[in-house]
């Protein structure tokens, strides 16, 4: 084949050849089929939906049913791409419940990998469904499904001790068999030092150009976020014709290593 799925093989063997990748959001079959043209690696379905999709404040109320939905939608138009998929809020809490719900991201849904949110208290969880054969990215940095104990979105891991604490959970996280890990809104070097200690690849958002993939909000890249679009995305319609374009800009500009600059991280 030409270009073979991308698998989260593929993505271990970009890690090791320090080649980046990218990621980007979608909710419906065209997005998602421009997306997969654009040669973007990884096609995530995130709760994220629940904000830029049906207007809520949080990710808080999405449900599996949405998930699956939107999930079954991006995959009718995924080829190449590895399509990740959000467990929302709740479904992952006990072993049974994350069991259930993971087979119906996959066998309904179409998911290729689940992502979950949480450190090492999801250590236990994460080596379940890895032994399996459920592929894992877990989610750590700001984590949006625990933004009212959080008290907003905050930068994560900027003290010493939390930043210890960040590293210490991703190292159990790859130890139980997560094959990918996401940090969002990270300090750059925090993000820097977990993504050379941890052999599995680290896709950053918020977290500085050394993470080995990033990923990015569709609505946001597009610039048709309402409201203010955070300091760690890019408008990449400014200087593009059409979404075509400014996904495929995005593509490249991850890859070669001019997104994210400067303007886009968090010391």
């Amino acid at each position: 084949m030409t270009n073979p799925p991308v698998t989260v093989t593929t993505l271990r063997d970009m890690k090791r050849k320090v080649e980046k990748f990218a990621c980007l959001t979608a909710y419906d079959a065209a997005f998602a089929r421009l997306i997969d043209e654009a040669g973007v690696e990884v096609i995530l379905v995130g709760d994220s939906l629940g904000m830029v999709i049906q207007g809520r404040g949080t990710t808080v109320p999405v449900t599996m049913d949405d998930m699956v939905y939107h999930s079954q939608c991006v995959a009718r138009g995924c080829g190449r791409a590895l399509l990740m998929v959000d467990m929302p809020f709740m479904s992952y809490a006990i072993l049974e419940q994350a069991l259930r719900n993971a087979a119906r991201l996959m066998q309904e849904g179409g998911a290729h990998i689940v992502k979950l949110e949480g450190g090492a208290e999801q250590a236990g969880i994460v080596r379940q469904l890895a032994e399996r054969g459920v592929p894992v990215c877990a989610h750590l940095g700001l984590q949006p499904q625990s933004v009212h104990k959080l008290g907003g979105y905050r930068v994560q891991g900027r003290d010493a001790a939390a930043a210890q604490r960040m590293c210490d959970d991703a190292l159990a996280l790859a130890a139980a068999g997560a094959d990918l890990l996401l940090l969002e809104c990270v300090p750059a070097p925090l993000a820097a030092r977990i993504t050379q200690s941890v052999d599995v690849p680290v896709i950053g958002i918020g977290a500085g150009p050394a993470c080995d993939g990033q990923v990015l909000v569709l609505h946001d890249m597009l610039g048709i976020t309402s409201g203010k679009r955070p300091k760690f995305s890019r408008d990449f319609m400014q200087d593009n014709p059409t979404p075509q374009a400014a996904i495929a800009a995005y593509a490249h500009a991850v890859k070669s290593g001019a997104f994210p600059g400067p303007e886009h991280t968090f010391s």
